[in-house]
Formats: structure tokens, sequence, C-alpha cells
């Protein structure tokens, strides 16, 4: 198994468990942080739109629970 099949295999195992143990996942409450931080960026800065930066902030949350 190379290591994009590891990254995505660990990216659907983590967003598999937050789904079926909510917030008492390890890592939903990381990535609620980051989409949050994400989102008020999104308010801040003129270039990106609230939706775009909750995606972003978010996405970048889980990759940093991923990688490891």
């Amino acid at each position: 198994m190379n290591d994009h099949d590891d990254l995505a295999a660990r990216a659907k195992q983590e967003i598999s468990g937050m789904a079926k143990e909510g917030m008492a996942h390890p890592s939903t409450k990381p990535v609620l942080t980051g989409a949050a931080i994400g989102a008020v960026a999104g308010v801040l800065l003129p270039v990106v739109s609230l939706p775009l930066g909750l995606a972003v902030g978010a996405g970048i949350a889980f990759w940093q629970r991923i990688k490891r």
C-alpha cells in the first residue's frame, strides 16, 4: 500500500469516526475550531468569503489530524 492509499484510508477512517462518535471523537473539536477560525478569516478578509474560509479552515485542521 502506498502513501496515498494510506492517507485516503486514514481520512476515510477519521470521517467515519467523526460521523459516528460526533463530539466524542478526538478530531471533531479541532476540525470545528479550524472551521470557525476560517469563517472568521472569511468575514475579515475581503478576498475570502465566509463559506470558503470555513471550508479551508476545516480542511487544514483535518489535514493536520490525518497526516500524522
